[in-house]
């Protein structure tokens, strides 16, 4: 039996209780068409087993990677085992089986994976929500590669107080920042942690916060808390872009007749929205998704599409007022 509704009539943290509440285990979908964007958390007796979303789906492989937690190699022998052998567990069990990655390890990635995903699910206002219920062989046995489902909701609540103290100076994950002029004569030494140099040499006055995230294997929220500290120092300034055009990196790579066809239709979606034809970028912009859905510069091509249907949504209201 299928649980599913519309998100303005019950909120994402209600539905997280309820299946929390009712020990389901199968998976629910979060479907957000004005932002383009779905997000999927799988459910093991009321517990959090697994979460993603698709514009920054945070998968744990490559997480205990940038960690350090694992080699290259393990990551590689353990994708061989499910692509090769046919082996349907998750990537977690498989490193857990091989001992290249401790149960404890992986409960602690299963809950930053699942905060991060959940904090995003409870910023959407709209949407759509199924849960459909599933057989609890799908899904790991041992409770050390499942979450409490409580402690996720806590810390994401946790999260969304804390951002909007930090708003003031970090307004959105489109924020893109640059360093600060020092004044001549001025002498000091940044006293930083290593998470917060990560952060900082990601900074080149081109990327967004976003796109910082995703290319560190972070969570927005822990890069923007980041920023906010280097903002708050003088260290780094954040501007906004202008228009779409300056959110969405275009390809580069001229040697691939494929990556030469995705600049094409990035570019074409960029100089559509730059001249109001937004309903044009939105199908340029799709068919680049359609075509190239895990390309480096996919994440931003989404936030132009969610910010140039937000802007259609809009206009549709004026005209109607």
């Amino acid at each position: 039996m299928a649980i599913e509704g519309p998100l303005r009539e019950l909120g994402i943290h209600d539905v997280f209780q309820l299946l929390d509440l009712s020990r389901k285990t199968g998976v629910l979908r979060v479907v957000s068409e004005l932002r383009d964007n779905e997000g999927v958390v799988a459910f093991h007796a009321g517990r959090i087993a697994f979460a993603s979303i698709r514009s920054n789906p945070h998968p744990i492989g490559e997480m205990l990677l940038k960690a350090g937690k694992i080699g290259e190699s393990d990551l590689t022998s353990a994708r061989a085992r499910q692509t090769e052998h046919g082996d349907r567990r998750r990537i977690g069990e498989i490193l857990i089986e091989m001992r290249a990655v401790t149960s404890r390890d992986m409960e602690q990635f299963v809950r930053r994976q699942a905060e991060a995903v959940v904090f995003e699910l409870m910023s959407w206002r709209e949407g759509h929500f199924r849960f459909e219920e599933s057989d609890p062989a799908e899904f790991p046995e041992n409770p050390s590669v499942a979450v409490s489902t409580e402690s996720v909701l806590m810390e994401a609540a946790r999260r969304i107080d804390e951002w909007s103290r930090i708003a003031g100076r970090v307004p959105s994950l489109s924020a893109i920042p640059g360093f600060a002029d020092i004044a001549d004569g001025h002498a000091g030494q940044l006293d930083l942690l290593p998470n917060e140099w990560e952060v900082l040499t990601m900074i080149d006055n081109q990327r967004d916060l976003r796109r910082i995230a995703l290319e560190l294997g972070r969570s927005d929220f822990d890069v923007a808390k980041v920023v906010y500290g280097l903002v708050s120092t003088g260290v780094v300034v954040l501007r906004q872009p202008d228009r779409l055009s300056l959110v969405i990196p275009v390809p580069t790579d001229t040697d691939d007749p494929r990556a030469a066809g995705a600049r094409a239709l990035v570019r074409q979606g960029v100089a559509a929205a730059t001249e109001g034809r937004l309903g044009d970028a939105l199908q340029a912009w799709k068919e680049y998704l359609t075509t190239h859905p895990d390309a480096p510069e996919s994440a931003s091509v989404r936030d132009g599409v969610a910010a140039a249907q937000r802007m259609m949504a809009a206009l549709e209201g004026l005209h109607g007022a």
